[in-house]
């Protein structure tokens, strides 16, 4: 009976220890994500929020995602899902966003995906949604409240923001990271400095010849005067013999 016993735990020690290694049967680990999750301040790119279900009986019938207000986009589209429509909901912006030159006042309030027939994520799948956008806010990061529908009528709402230092929030919401453009290799090179003309210079050397001729003679002098001087020292102790 006491062997029985030892296997069984042995057993289910062996099932913990897979199920942490393989990520199994860990419902909370699992959110609604932004793909990816870094992006350029200023430029465009294509983004998809991932889904994957949690429950383990009804599907995702529904997904609602709330652009952030205070990190407007000018301009938003979105990709056909197959088995799902989509829904935009729009805003007014005030200063306007400007995309190529001119100004929007209207911005991406929300998009809402609903599935059709046999489309919903069902329980042991996820499901991704596509959109680009651009351009991208001068804002260090955005935050995409999303709300989750099941067929059962249940609502996880995934709209908690997270905090710097902080243990993830249980529901956190998506979120966005933007950086700064890299400096182009023209802006981040210094500019080096010609050298200035000499007003006084003419077409034919004008006083930097002249020095030059100058400091030429008085070597040549130099060389002269030592040649003299050797001479001498050879000569001294040839007379006193």
């Amino acid at each position: 009976m006491l062997r029985h016993r030892r296997s069984a735990t042995a057993a289910a020690l062996a099932l913990g220890v897979a199920a942490v290694v393989l990520g199994v049967a860990v419902p909370a680990s699992a959110h609604v994500t932004i793909n990816p999750r870094e992006a350029t301040q200023g430029g465009y790119g294509r983004f998809a929020f991932r889904v994957p279900n949690e429950s383990d009986e009804a599907s995702t019938t529904k997904v609602e995602v709330v652009l952030p207000e205070n990190a407007p986009v000018g301009s938003v589209s979105t990709m056909p899902v197959p088995g799902w429509t989509v829904a935009v909901e729009k805003r007014k912006v005030d200063p306007p966003v400007q995309v190529h030159g001119s100004e929007v006042t209207e911005a991406v309030a929300k998009i809402t995906w609903t599935s059709t027939g046999d489309a919903a994520v069902k329980p042991g799948q996820f499901q991704e949604f596509p959109v680009s956008m651009g351009p991208l806010p001068q804002v260090g990061t955005m935050v995409f409240k999303a709300l989750q529908t099941y067929s059962d009528g249940t609502v996880v709402r995934w709209i908690e923001e997270p905090t710097a230092g902080a243990e993830e929030p249980e529901h956190p919401a998506p979120v966005l990271t933007l950086t700064g453009a890299a400096p182009s290799v023209g802006a981040s090179a210094p500019a080096v400095a010609a050298p200035a003309a000499d007003d006084d210079d003419d077409s034919d050397g004008g006083p930097g010849l002249a020095f030059g001729v100058a400091g030429l003679v008085a070597g040549l002098a130099g060389l002269v005067l030592g040649g003299l001087a050797f001479a001498r020292t050879r000569r001294g102790p040839a007379e006193t013999s």
